[in-house]
């Protein structure tokens, strides 16, 4: 069960029909493994209408990058969410990170056929995949995903074992 804030988000994102994949720990939590996440990390469909729902939204809570050593609070732009970058936001509800590609190459097309729906919550999510999930963290190296890493794997077997 992700945090009312993160709830909040991504009920948002679904309700202005923003098309998204869950990936990062808040996709984790959401595929049931024992982990903290503090934001909400996002893979968007890079349409212009997508874009545009999505970017309408982002400036409707307020969103700035929450990474700029100026602090100047500069808001998200189309230009960033049709690039290929991470846009790491803090938003009035909390930190979103939009992925405008998982890894080099990996846009939410890309990534589409390893995701499943979840909707035995309040409103259907996607969600990446843990088999894809574990593979992005060992791809990225770095050392909070290392440390995901063993719990990630032991949640997919005994999901497995479960499945038998």
């Amino acid at each position: 069960m992700v945090d009312e804030r993160s709830d909040a988000i991504l009920r948002g994102l679904c309700e202005v029909g923003v098309d998204f994949i869950i990936v990062g720990g808040t996709a984790a939590v959401l595929l049931g493994a024992p982990v903290v996440t503090e934001d909400v990390d996002i893979i968007h469909r890079k349409t212009p209408d997508n874009i545009e729902r999505l970017l309408t939204w982002l400036l409707a809570h307020g969103a700035y990058h929450r990474l700029d050593l100026a602090k100047r609070r500069l808001p998200p732009d189309a230009a960033a969410l049709s690039g290929h970058g991470h846009i790491n936001l803090q938003t009035d509800l909390g930190k979103l990170d939009v992925l405008c590609e998982l890894g080099e190459g990996e846009d939410y097309d890309h990534v589409l056929a390893d995701t499943l729906i979840l909707d035995q919550g309040p409103f259907p999510v996607r969600v990446l995949t843990l088999p894809r999930l574990i593979a992005a963290k060992s791809r990225a190296g770095r050392p909070k995903d290392r440390l995901a890493l063993p719990v990630l794997i032991a949640t997919l077997d005994e999901q497995m074992r479960s499945n038998r």
